[in-house]
């Protein structure tokens, strides 16, 4: 992807200042952010670049996103209030954030002509799944507010394209994990552990640690998001984004006590409600749309996450 002009909402979160990062040297990147959870320290590297302009504002207004969408090839939409404690805090706003803002960009895109928007869902709309690994044609049990949201938007670009024409693609993300992935209360477990772990404090399990989850590495998911992207085999489609491999929390934390030498010990906690037990991406589709098979093993992704915590 090379020469074009590209919209990132969100762009000063975790994944999009990352989707810059790759994307900046061969491209013009408008970055939208409404601040509310972005960090600044994200882009700053980016600030100074001609290829990089900061807008800050929120996908509820329609004016801005018509405004910058001109002449815009390609839409990455990562904005959204995201985290389960956070969308049960506010459900109102993440119904009205998430499915208003993302009709408000499909609408925007389907105005300016743009080429392609790529909406991100995530694998919070199987709920507790039927079958595993899950696959996309699975029936769905979302249930909390942010499963269903992201499950709106996806049916909403699937209506944009085969309404309008406008290409789209629905792209379920995976626990993707990496460097600049700052774990609050809200969320992000592999940042939680790797800051326990280093400073040889308890690692903090809830429940007996069985639950499984799709780890997957920032630069995989980056890879084949834009692979994506750049594929009319993908048009009109949602599609997963994992590893297609189970690993439990309590080996996600033994693996990271492991790579930080830490003293820590493991402490189980009780179970936190709503908590969905297993979470497995098949990813046939992933390899058959766009030949895509991930690169980094979990060990390796840790490393370079917890080189990157260990730099601040």
């Amino acid at each position: 992807m090379k020469g074009e002009k590209i919209l990132i909402t969100g762009g000063m979160g975790f994944l999009g200042s990352h989707m810059t990062d790759h994307l900046i040297k061969d491209n013009k990147i408008i970055c939208l952010d409404d601040t509310s959870t972005g960090n600044m320290n994200n882009i700053n590297n980016f600030l100074k670049n001609k290829n990089f302009v900061l807008v800050k504002g929120s996908i509820m207004n329609k004016k801005i996103l018509y405004d910058i969408m001109k002449d815009v090839d390609y839409v990455f939409h990562y904005a959204a209030v995201v985290g389960v404690k956070r969308t049960l805090e506010h459900p109102l706003k993440v119904l009205n954030v998430n499915i208003e803002g993302t009709r408000n960009v499909l609408e925007a895109a389907l105005k300016n002509n743009v080429k392609k928007v790529i909406n991100i869902s995530s694998s919070e709309v199987y709920g507790e799944p039927v079958e595993l690994p899950e696959k996309e044609e699975d029936i769905l049990n979302a249930k909390l507010p942010y499963a269903v949201s992201k499950h709106v938007g996806e049916l909403y670009g699937k209506a944009y394209y085969t309404t309008y024409g406008l290409k789209t693609v629905s792209l379920r993300f995976f626990n993707v994990y990496g460097p600049k992935q700052i774990s609050t209360s809200y969320g992000f477990v592999i940042g939680i552990f790797i800051k326990q772990a280093l400073e040889n404090k308890p690692i903090t399990i809830y429940g007996d640690g069985k639950q499984t989850r799709d780890f997957t590495f920032i630069k995989d998911n980056i890879t084949a998001t834009i692979l994506c992207a750049d594929n009319n085999s993908t048009n009109g489609e949602i599609v997963n984004i994992g590893t297609g491999k189970r690993t439990t929390i309590l080996q996600l934390a033994e693996i990271i006590k492991k790579i930080c030498n830490s003293r820590s010990t493991i402490k189980f906690i009780p179970e936190r409600r709503l908590d969905i037990v297993h979470r497995c991406a098949d990813i046939t589709r992933m390899k058959k749309l766009i030949g895509f098979t991930p690169k980094y093993s979990l060990a390796q992704g840790l490393r370079e996450t917890i080189d990157w915590y260990k730099s601040l």
